[in-house]
């Protein structure tokens, strides 16, 4: 008869594995930080697992050299840090559970988004684009569809008051807005709050298009937030394809970790727009600028943001963004 090993009970299994995570996780507590952020990385696979948190706002970008050169009229001194890559994002957003991002093309490389196009080839599954394209080329439309294949799922627009004043009238804009509701792509905005009010008149000319505010529309980068501004950007929820990114914290308010007084502006627009229009996003790599951390950005809405569920947490961390760049 063949000798069998006796079972091992569920118990114990659960016991030998609790014993293993506490070996390894003390092995890595010994090891400094990048290093065991990079042995973190090498240890988690992510086929197969929960796709777990969405980073919907982040840069990425090389050395400067002649693959990749930058826009006419930029200078390499404008590049700061000198390179933003895939693999040093990761060491960051993993160990924090952040599994897929959403990648912003830079303006410093201007209309040529193929380091931005080169990452998401590379890293499949992993990352969204959000280009940078010239809304009055000819052939729009087509490039439009052909970056969608490519993992495009936004257009960059620098909206500032004045460019959004003429954008009301522009023939260009409106096929860019209609061409990116038929296609799925969403017009992600980078704007001030004296932008808001012609933004809104966008959105209700294009009832159909997604709409992308980042960064609270920057209320609170300059000056600290006011009232009438947050009744500005809380105005376009009526506008059910309107979402907005409660991202770049280090840059907003008192600019200090923890940044819990950004809390009720976050709470404010929760109650305007739902868990549903709002998501996470970090602004890397400018958010881990010392003294500012990856972990202290996702921590704000993932351990100080009381009062909600872990559905509507979800949703903020994940699903919107999975709605809007991933789908």
């Amino acid at each position: 008869m063949p000798h069998t090993h006796s079972p091992i009970s569920t118990d114990r299994r659960t016991w030998i594995r609790s014993c293993a995570a506490t070996i390894g996780a003390a092995a890595l507590a010994n090891l400094p930080l990048e290093q065991r952020a990079k042995a973190q990385v090498a240890t988690e696979p992510t086929q197969g697992k929960d796709p777990s948190w969405i980073d919907a706002h982040v840069h990425v970008w090389p050395a400067v050299d002649q693959a990749y050169p930058l826009a006419p009229g930029f200078q390499a001194d404008v590049v700061q840090p000198a390179s933003f890559t895939p693999d040093t994002l990761f060491q960051h957003c993993r160990p924090c559970g952040v599994e897929r991002i959403v990648l912003i093309q830079m303006n410093f490389f201007g209309f040529d988004n193929r380091y931005m196009l080169d990452a998401i080839a590379k890293y499949p599954g992993v990352f969204s684009g959000v280009a940078v394209i010239d809304h009055e080329r000819p052939d729009l439309r087509r490039t439009m569809s052909t970056m969608r294949d490519q993992g495009v799922r936004g257009y960059r627009l620098y909206a500032t008051a004045d460019n959004v004043a003429k954008w009301q009238s522009s023939p260009s804009i409106q096929s860019m807005f209609r061409y990116g509701a038929d296609l799925g792509q969403s017009m992600c905005m980078l704007s001030d709050p004296e932008a808001l009010e012609g933004i809104e008149r966008l959105c209700e000319r294009n009832p159909q298009t997604s709409v992308v505010i980042d960064h609270f529309s920057r209320i609170g980068m300059r000056t600290p937030p006011t009232d009438d501004q947050l009744d500005l950007l809380c105005k376009l929820a009526k506008s059910p394809r309107v979402s907005v990114k409660t991202s770049a914290f280090y840059a907003l308010g008192k600019k200090t970790p923890p940044y819990t007084d950004l809390l009720p502006m976050i709470r404010r627009l929760l109650d305007a727009f739902g868990p549903d229009r709002l998501m996470w996003a970090s602004d890397c790599p400018y958010q881990v600028e010392a003294p500012h951390t990856y972990d202290a950005s996702i921590a704000l809405i993932r351990d100080h943001l009381d009062n909600v569920s872990d559905g509507d947490r979800e949703y903020l961390l994940r699903k919107t963004a999975e709605r809007v760049f991933f789908s």
